[in-house]
């Protein structure tokens, strides 16, 4: 099978995206939560390191959501009936999430505290 030629790809990088900000809700909110960090960066004007730190986190629940909802669907395509096994591939992946909103929550703390208090 050919490759689609790199423009191809990026745009059915972004259509992917574009579904995801469209029809999941929890995507929608974790967007919001990026933005919102996006405004406290600049406001606080958070040095460097901090910055990358809260974009990083930020980045990562999305990267791990956006997989999460890749899983969820090839299980649903695969066996679109309720199935033990697939709940908790279901969940597994849900977990990944979880974890990194966990983590995110945690080095917000970190980072934000200075910034609050001072």
């Amino acid at each position: 099978m050919k490759k689609p030629p790199f423009y191809k790809s990026l745009l059915y990088s972004f259509k992917g995206f574009f579904w995801m900000l469209k029809s999941e809700r929890n995507f929608q909110l974790e967007v919001l939560a990026l933005i919102v960090n996006l405004f406290l960066i600049v406001y606080f004007e958070l040095n460097s390191t901090d910055a990358a730190l809260i974009i990083l986190v930020c980045f990562l629940v999305l990267i791990t959501e956006a997989l999460n909802t890749a899983v969820e669907k090839i299980c649903d395509f695969v066996e679109p009936n309720f199935n033990k096994k697939i709940g908790l591939i279901k969940d597994i992946a849900a977990g990944a999430v979880i974890l990194a909103t966990f983590l995110s929550i945690i080095v917000g703390i970190l980072v934000y505290s200075k910034y609050f208090f001072n």
